[in-house]
Parts: structure tokens; sequence; C-alpha cells
């Protein structure tokens, strides 16, 4: 093994010396040559070479083990050059690591004043710093490398922003940072991924309350026992010896080829025995087969389509290659479209998803029948006959079948009618009786008569909903209090000219009050308005129908001759263009204010593509339809360009373009082609203007010709991110920092170029919400180049202040 030889070329600078045996205090230090030693003698402490390098590094290692084992590493990205450096307790009560010029080249971060601070060497191979308290002030337990001993902990700390994970070397001979990473991932989920740089090479499955639904099959409870602990304060993993048994040595490491494997020590033959391995075959390498396809490494082809599928590239599938993957044979219905089970799974990786950990699994199969886009559910916990719900979005992606059944995880699959036997709950008796049900209805004369009563019911009340949804005429159904117009023109003064508020491309709004004291906003149509009828009616039919705090209350409309009025809740604060870009106002959003508007306008958009009765996009998101109320809480508005998606429908066209230039993503401006990613596009520019308080349409800066989303991504790759912030927003607390750098890169993954690289908006309010998840690395963003000026195909000046907000209607 690569990795017995590694540990053969360390060479051991270190003399058997130690001082004060497993602890040292301030005032001492420790040299080369000298060492800790914990109390057992399992572990030591000190500096160690590698082969053929002069460099030192500061690490843990067992103790009475041949070839040396490195299990921890301090300096690995700062590497001592000579051996008069030392490591000691510094005057602030941290440790650190001085060369032969008594400058720090690392060292612990604890904040905490200490009095009396002592190091000490566990038996468990964790190195503390404490005090008089006997309280840890800092642990290498908290700060992994690419080894994982038993009692330490992977996961992530939800009360204080903090992750555990471990990091491969670079090479045998070189500990520092590698290309791979091993930690938790609780998007949705908890679950184990192996990341290289940010692209997953490996992933556990999801842990289902008994196991890593991809983790099946190992016998390795006769020498280890994992722990999970899953609470409102962390998400974290660690494993220990059965019976706690410390005679038996074992370890997990990530190694320089992204394996992560677990060894014992065999006392006898004095070797270390690998016990698991992973990724352990081609099934585990992540979404092998494609999307929609199942891995079975008991198959001589290896991958299969899911049941209902077929192979989209059929040539490329004969000569095993199998990454194009699978789609369906028949289109979905919705209405009588089935759910077929399939055991033996490693559930899919969560995507586009929704979990509900209250719900039952009839509940489950109810909200997915429901939901035409819902292609697949499962329970989320299988302890005590089934818990919770998990329901997934569009493709599926990296499903492995297993030999035998794992326990009892299922997967109900959505499917055509035509393309197997549904599945009626999972209740073989509840068939049985629909099927006798049946019998009797067609049995009977009257039961003929009332069935076909139902279907023509269901069928009127389908074309009605259509009606009233596509050609807005039936405004009576929808529970909406009209105002007349008497009542309008008092509220606003006569739509006197000091009650106007701002203007849109629909015409003008105005401030107003009732006779009651209410404050109103009156949305008055243009006659010479771009917006017509069609999207007056839209709007009322649409947000009619959406209750959400962070979208706008439609408190009404009136239509009296020519007049086409909305009236909305008065919002105090305007909208966020009037603060964001404006370098007086903008002062008055400060760090946190900017992260709660952006999670905000997030769950409102969330609500407009999954969380509704209806399934909206709104085509027009960008920040002078943000508006704001008293306490500076968004509101999403305008929703007269908004779009319905019907059934199982996703994305949809359109010859009459719609949104605003800067906000519009690629796949709609060229091709007008829109969908849920299209408005997370138009978010993802949202976020960085607000970060930012610059516009992505009209930006300018001196060394180059992009947009904002250009500047944002070569700040990106230059690792400077953070430099896109506005001036006078800096902080230099550092978990601010990572709030900002998260934030910036959550608004790079949005306005990635093709759609299916964004997230959906589930997964965009997660990230925002969970500072611990790990974030895949953004690619290229669309329409981030601006034109020069003498490009006569552009619309507008590169150096002007673009100051119209007003939406655009191409016909």
């Amino acid at each position: 093994m690569s990795l017995l030889l590694f540990f053969c070329t360390f060479l051991f600078l270190l003399s058997k010396n130690t001082i004060a045996n497993d602890i040292m205090v301030q005032k001492e230090h420790l040299s080369v040559g000298k060492t800790l030693v914990s109390s057992g003698q399992t572990f030591e402490f000190g500096f160690f070479s590698t082969n053929n390098t002069k460099n030192l590094y500061l690490g843990i290692w067992f103790k009475n083990i041949t070839p040396i084992t490195v299990v921890w590493v301090a300096n690995r990205n700062h590497p001592l050059t000579d051996s008069a450096g030392v490591f000691t307790i510094t005057d602030d009560g941290n440790i650190a690591v001085l060369n032969g010029s008594k400058i720090a080249i690392w060292s612990s971060k604890s904040s905490r004043s200490v009095g009396n601070p002592v190091v000490q060497l566990l038996e468990s191979g964790n190195l503390v710093l404490k005090d008089d308290s006997a309280s840890y002030l800092w642990q290498s337990f908290d700060y992994p490398t690419d080894t994982r001993l038993p009692g330490m902990k992977l996961g992530l700390d939800l009360k204080n922003g903090f992750s555990w994970y471990l990091t491969s070397w670079k090479n045998v001979n070189d500990p520092s940072l590698g290309d791979y990473s091993y930690g938790m991932d609780i998007t949705g989920l908890p679950q184990f991924v192996i990341l290289n740089a940010s692209t997953k090479q490996f992933r556990s499955g999801v842990w289902n309350g008994v196991l890593y639904t991809g983790l099946v099959g190992f016998k390795l409870m006769d020498i280890f026992r994992n722990i999970n602990d899953i609470n409102a304060d962390e998400v974290t993993s660690t494993f220990e010896n059965k019976g706690n048994d410390s005679s038996v040595i074992t370890r997990e490491l990530l190694n320089e080829r992204g394996k992560l494997q677990r060894f014992r020590w065999d006392k006898q033959t004095m070797k270390w025995i690998e016990m698991l391995v992973l990724p352990r075959d081609k099934c585990d390498a992540y979404n092998h087969c494609g999307i929609n396809s199942i891995c079975n490494i008991a198959i001589s082809r290896t991958c299969e389509c899911l049941q209902g599928f077929t192979a989209i590239s059929p040539e490329q599938w004969s000569i095993n290659n199998w990454t194009d993957g699978c789609v369906r044979k028949a289109n979905l219905e919705c209405a009588s479209d089935i759910f077929v089970q399939i055991e033996g799974l490693k559930l899919p990786d969560m995507i586009n998803f929704l979990v509900n950990q209250s719900m039952s699994l009839k509940e489950c199969d109810s909200e997915c029948r429901r939901n035409c886009s819902c292609t697949a559910y499962s329970n989320s916990d299988i302890r005590e006959g089934g818990s919770g719900c998990i329901l997934w979005f569009d493709d599926l992606f990296d499903v492995r079948k297993f030999s035998f059944v794992p326990l009892n995880q299922h997967l109900f699959l959505r499917l055509a009618s035509s393309e197997g036997e549904p599945i009626f709950n999972n209740t073989k008796k509840k068939k049985k009786n629909s099927q006798v049900l049946m019998k009797v209805l067609v049995s009977v004369g009257s039961g003929v008569f009332f069935f076909c009563l139902v279907i023509f019911l269901i069928i009127w009340r389908t074309r009605r909903t259509d009606t009233v949804l596509n050609d807005g005429e039936r405004r009576n159904d929808l529970d909406l209090p009209l105002f007349d117009l008497i009542t309008i023109q008092s509220a606003t003064n006569n739509f006197s000219h000091t009650n106007k508020v701002g203007e849109g491309g629909y015409g003008p709004v105005y401030k107003g009050k009732t006779s009651e004291g209410q404050e109103i906003a009156v949305k008055r149509l243009s006659k010479d308005s771009g917006q017509g009828s069609i999207e007056f009616k839209n709007e009322v039919i649409l947000i009619a129908k959406l209750q959400h705090r962070n979208l706008v209350k439609l408190l009404g409309c009136c239509i009296q001759g020519e007049e086409k009025i909305l009236v909305y809740e008065y919002m105090p604060n305007a909208s966020l263009d009037y603060f964001i870009f404006d370098k007086k106002r903008s002062k008055l959003l400060d760090w946190d204010t900017r992260l709660s508007i952006v999670k905000c306008i997030a769950k409102g958009l969330l609500y407009l593509h999954q969380d509704s009765s209806l399934r909206i996009v709104h085509r027009d998101l960008k920040a002078s339809n943000i508006l704001l109320d008293w306490n500076m809480n968004p509101k999403i508005s305008d929703f007269g360009m908004a779009r319905l998606l019907g059934g199982e429908q996703t994305e949809a066209k359109t010859e009459r373009l719609a949104g605003t230039y800067g906000y519009m993503s690629p796949e709609y401006a060229v091709d007008g082609h829109f969908s849920v990613k299209s408005d997370v596009f138009s978010f993802g520019v949202l976020v960085l203007e607000t970060m930012s308080g610059k516009r992505n349409r009209g930006f300018y800066h001196d060394s180059h010709h992009h947009n904002l989303l250009g500047h944002a991504w070569i700040l990106w790759n230059e690792g400077t991110p953070c430099e896109l912030m506005e001036p006078g927003l800096e902080d230099s607390n550092f978990a601010t920092s990572q709030k900002v750098l998260r934030c910036i890169q959550v608004g790079l993954l949005c306005v990635q170029t093709l759609p299916e690289d964004r997230p959906s908006m589930s997964a965009v309010v997660y990230m925002l919400s969970s500072e611990n998840s790990l974030l895949l690395e953004p690619k290229e963003p669309g329409f981030f180049f601006e034109r020069s000026l003498d490009d006569h195909t552009n619309s507008y000046p590169r150096n002007s202040e673009n100051q119209v907000t007003n939406s655009l209607v191409a016909r």
C-alpha cells in the first residue's frame, strides 16, 4: 500500500525525551526533539519531518506503532524551515509555533481570557488547551486534518456556526491542504459526502433514523459503533470502538486520492488492517449512471433506467457510457398518474426536494399526488413503522440498487398510468375495497349515472378554473373586495400629484387613506401603458389567491369605465432600489438588514414556486418590485407579468417577452423560455445588487467592461469576493465575513448560465439559513459581459446610471 510506503518515508527527528509527560505549562516550550506523550503511552506530540524534505511540522502520531502514523498536523500549510523553532503558550493564552525569529507561523485563536493555561495531550489523541476551570479553550479535535479518531466529531455545530470535516494531504510527503474533503451535508437530511474541490465524488445516502441509505451491508459492528447526534444545536456523527475497548486501536483516514478508509491495528501482524473503504465500487461514484437511473453492481451492465424511463442516448449506453442518464417513456398526466414501490435503494440525492418530518406516509402520498411536479416520495425516518416525508421534484440523482432490501426503506416513484401497476397507499386492502366499490357503481344504473356526473363535474371545474386563471373574466369567485371610484378618488385627493409615490410600466402609484383611516397604495393603470388589461387581470387573479408575509397584500380593485385600479397595503419605506442605489440612503441599510431582506425575498419566492396552491413564475423580480414596510421587511410586488405553471409543467415558452433587462435569465431573454429557474437568476442578480449597492445593468469599472455579475465573477476567481460589498459595510468580524462570502456565493450560484446548474429556491433558503452546509463552486454567470460603446446593438450607455426600472413588454 502506498499509504504504508508513505509512513515508511517519515524521518523521525525526535528523541524520546518528554517534558512533564503529557502536560506543558506556560513559560515552557517544546523544541525539536522533545515531545509530549499521553498518559497511556498511546499518542505522542511534537515536531516531525517527511522524507527528502527539510520542512518540520507539529503533529500527533501513534507512539508505539511503526512505521510512524500521523493523525493530526497543526501547521500543515506553513512548515517550519529551521530547527530553531518551538511550540509554546503565548502571553495571551493561545498556543503557537514560532520560527527561529520568534514569528508565529501557526497559532490557535481562542478569544477567551485564561488563567494559568495548560496544554495536555489526552489518551484519546486530543490535544487540548485548558485553564484553571479545566474547561477546554481549544482542542485539536475541533480542527481535524485527514484522520478521525474514536470520539472525534464530524458534522455541524448549528448553534455556533462551526463545522468539522476531514481534508486530505496534498500528497504522501506533503501534509498541506489537498484536493479532497469529507464531511456532512445537511441539505434536507444529513448525509456524508466526499468532495473534490466542490464536486461530489461520493455520498453516503441520507440518514433515515437507522442508517445512511447508501451504507448498507458493512459488517463492522464487531469493531465500530457509529453514534449520530441530531438536535437543534448540532448534527454530528462520531464512532467508538465496540464496548469502548481501549485496547483496540482504530482510525479513519481520507487519503490523498480521495478514498475514505477505516483501519484497525493488528497487534499480531503489526499492520494496519483495512476494514472499510469508500467509494467501494463504481456504483459508489456519484451519479455514475446519470439521472433517473439505477446503478446495480450485481448486474453485468451495471446501469439500468428506472421503471418507466429509457436511455437518453441509446448509442452511448450501448458502449457503456451512461452519463446522460434516462428520460421518461411517457409524459405524466398528473391526475391519472400512478406510483410504484421500489425497494432496496440508496435514496436519491437531495437536489430538488421538500422534507416534512411531521407527515405520515399516507399524507406524504397525498401531498405528492396533489403536486404534479412531485416525481417520488419516501419516509424520512423508518423507525417504528416509518414517519416523515421526503418529496423529490424533477430528475432523480445518484440512485443505487442493493442486492437485498435494507430494513424497511421504500421509494415511491411517479409514473404515467401506462407504465406500471399503481400503489394505493401501499395497502392491498384499500385497493381491494376500491375495486369492489367500482364494481358496485358499474353494476347499478344509479352508480353509472353518479360516476358520469362526477367525471363531468371534474372536467367542468377544470375548464372553469383554467378560464379564470388564463382569461381573468370571473373575478367574482376570488372573494376580492371591489372599491368604487369615488372612494379611491377621495382617498387619494383625486389622484393628487402630492400623493403620488412612484410610477412603473403600468402607470402611477398613489398613497391614500380610507375614511376608516387605513393607509393604502393605489396602483392606477395608465391608458398609454405598455401593460394592458391582460396584465391587470393577471395580477388580480394571481395575487388574490396568495397569502404570505413576504408578498404584498392586495386589498381590492376598482373597475369602472376605463379605470382599472389595484388597491394594496401601503408600504411606507418605498422600494428596495430607493435605498440600495442611493449613496446616502444606502447607509441606512446595515449588513444584518440586507441579509434579512435577502432571506425574506427568498422565502417569498419559494412560496410562489413551491408552497402556494399555485405554481407561479414572477418573471419580473427586481429591486423596484421589492417593497419595504415600517420595519424594513420586504414584500414582493407587481404580478402583472407573472405566469402560472399548471400540472406537471416546469417551464414554458412565450413569444411575448416580459421583464427587465439586467434581471432576465439568458434562456428567457434569448429564447423566451421561462421557468422557476429564470426567477432564481433574477433573485441572484438582486442578491449581488443588495450586497454591492450597484446596479447590474449600467455597472462601470475602470479595469474591465463587465457588468456587476462579471465583476463579481472576477472577484470570486481572484479570491476576493468580499470586495463586492458596498464600502462602509465591511466588518473585520470573522463570522460576518463568512456570512458575506456565503451570501455572495449563493448569488453567484443563482446566476449561473444554465438553468439546471442553478439551485431551487428551497435550496437557496436553506443555504442562506444554514451557515454550515457545504456549497458548490459556482460556474460562470450568464449575461456578464457589457458591450462597448461602439457596439450599436447596445441600447444604453455603459457609463450611465440606469434609472429605468420599468418592466419591458415586447409584443
